[in-house]
């Protein structure tokens, strides 16, 4: 009995110790955004190594401080769950910082193509780039500068007849080339347009223009980072850290290769990241065996893991290659009054890939912008569950920006998670009134409807596309305002919290981590963003204002807005 009493007595005082172990962090204040229905009203929260140990009422937290902790008393800012990277492309945003930056206003300062000439010329002399070397530039915008077309041979050709150039329009999905650089890769009035790509032409002959519609552009594209592993892997450093900046703590590489994954090991082997990187290779150009070894994996490993399969069925609104079951109402220079674009990845090819890695259990994202591409990933999904009892697939239909209202029905029987590229309705809203009617146009990205569904969804910003900027991003979801001041669609508006639920917890959802992300709950990773103020009670039109002032991953501190990004 004795020695009895004495176990249930030592097991008590464990218990207790063990309940009020001190904590690395305390937050304190009345602006925490728990992202949690059970603890709303918590002023108070306790970090210990990389978990959440307490949420709740100040004075109970507080039982957990010690004599190394650090109380951060928030005042008027606010903590709020770390952001999850929907959909974006991590590792390329690190690589453009050695491209001419040919973005307009508010992201660069091209307003003309002569402004396009102009900084190529600047770049090829200040950095004293050798005749025959390439020239890359990204972020050129069409439907911004004052031509209102896209720069071709002819133009490009004014900033150099001695070296290859290639310009990776904003979308992504389209290329434009000099002389030099269609000479060098052999690209001529015999070459023909590529299975899912368009190389457009001089009117009236074959003779191409320079401009390079989606899988034609692969060849121009810039493939030398990769070729030197390890200036690769500083940019993806340098990457990591730009988007802790924007209190991001799980970043998305979502158009990978099997390249890419193999250098992700290996740098996470050498020095883990100290945000979680999720990787999605893309599928349209694996082998069948290649695609039969892919095995998604649940667990981070020293911040890395292979997610599953994407997908890229379309092109872009803004580059009107989006795969349209009607009509443009105005399509590119030269098209057909009946133009609906094309899909770029055969559908049959799709449905048989998407049925055998959702019945193998992979998560698969699928790139499909236009109605018609949802049609065809919404179609695939049918086929792979026909038959058999209806598996938690969670397939993303990536930017899904013109899907509509009959679709999102079809979007919620199947358990599809759209991930909304919500940034477009500044960026290019005015741009696809043009493209797409006001109808059709108000109707992008339509949050509010899928959140009046019940239909989980996320909204991204497909970075490089447009910057990582999360705040920026929720500003355009809950406000809809173009460039012009036009609000698109002002009943698509998302509210405040649906926004920030979308970036947190929904895209926690997203990725089959709402059990260990997404809120401030306790027994989650302690992924955390101090605020400068509160973005659930601001006006809404300042919310893209609000600063980002300290970002924690894993209970760690890794940007501080006073110091030099920490982030690796």
């Amino acid at each position: 009995m004795h020695y009895l009493v004495s176990f249930l007595l030592s097991l008590c005082l464990l218990q207790s110790a063990t309940a009020v172990a001190s904590a690395d962090i305390i937050f304190l204040g009345n602006n925490i955004v728990t992202v949690d229905a059970a603890n709303a009203d918590a002023d108070a929260v306790a970090v210990k190594d990389q978990h959440i140990v307490a949420v709740g009422k100040e004075a109970r937290v507080l039982q957990r401080k010690g004599e190394s902790t650090r109380v951060i008393n928030l005042g008027d800012r606010a903590l709020v769950p770390g952001f999850i990277d929907a959909h974006g492309h991590m590792p390329f945003t690190g690589t453009i910082v050695n491209r001419v930056n040919l973005s307009s206003p508010p992201v660069g300062a091209v307003n003309n193509i002569a402004d396009i000439i102009q900084s190529l010329q600047a770049h090829i002399s200040e950095k004293n780039i050798a005749p025959g070397e390439w020239v890359y530039g990204y972020g050129y915008d069409n439907s911004l500068i004052a031509e209102g077309r896209h720069p071709n041979r002819d133009d490009l050709d004014r900033a150099s007849l001695h070296h290859p150039i290639s310009l990776m329009h904003v979308s992504g999905h389209l290329t434009a080339v000099n002389s030099k650089a269609l000479s060098d890769k052999g690209v001529d009035e015999n070459s023909l347009d590529p299975a899912g790509g368009i190389i457009r032409r001089r009117p009236g002959t074959n003779e191409p223009n320079g401009v390079m519609e989606e899988t034609a552009g692969y060849l121009f594209q810039d493939r030398t980072a990769m070729s030197d592993p390890a200036k690769m892997a500083k940019m993806i450093r340098q990457s990591v850290a730009l988007h802790a900046s924007y209190g991001l703590t799980t970043v998305q590489d979502g158009g990978s290769s099997l390249a890419m994954v193999r250098l992700f090991r290996n740098m996470a082997e050498r020095e883990a990241f100290s945000v979680d990187v999720v990787a999605f290779p893309v599928g349209n150009r694996m082998d069948v065996d290649e695609l039969d070894g892919i095995q998604a994996e649940k667990n981070y490993t020293n911040g890395f893991r292979l997610g599953g399969i994407k997908f890229l069925l379309d092109g872009s609104p803004q580059g009107r290659t989006a795969y349209l079951s009607k009509p443009y109402t105005q399509g590119p220079p030269g098209a057909a009054e009946d133009y609906r674009a094309y899909l770029v990845y055969p559908a049959e090819e799709y449905e048989k890939r998407v049925a055998q890695l959702i019945r193998r259990g992979v998560p698969v994202l699928a790139h499909a912008n236009g109605d018609g591409a949802i049609d065809t990933l919404i179609q695939g999904v049918y086929k792979a569950i026909d038959g058999i009892e209806m598996p938690d697939h969670r397939t993303v239909i990536i930017h899904a920006q013109l899907t509509r209202e009959d679709q999102l029905h079809q979007i919620k029987q199947l358990g599809l998670v759209p991930s909304y590229f919500a940034a477009h309705p500044f960026f290019w809203g005015d741009w696809h009134r043009q493209s797409f009617g006001e109808a059709r146009a108000a109707f992008i990205s339509p949050v509010a409807r899928t959140a009046e569904l019940g239909i989980p969804f996320t909204v991204h910003n497909d970075a490089p596309i447009v910057p990582p900027d999360i705040m920026r991003l929720m500003w355009v979801t809950i406000n809809r305002k173009t460039r012009s001041g036009f609000v698109l669609g002002p009943d698509q508006r998302a509210t405040p919290m649906q926004a920030l639920h979308a970036v947190t917890l929904g895209a926690a959802y997203q990725y089959f981590e709402e059990a260990t992300k997404g809120s401030i709950t306790i027994g989650k990773q302690a992924d955390l963003v101090i605020l400068g103020a509160n973005p659930l009670t601001v006006d809404p039109d300042v919310i893209k204002d609000i600063p980002i002032l300290e970002t924690f991953a894993r209970g760690r501190s890794i940007y501080r807005a006073d110091s030099e990004p920490t982030g690796s």
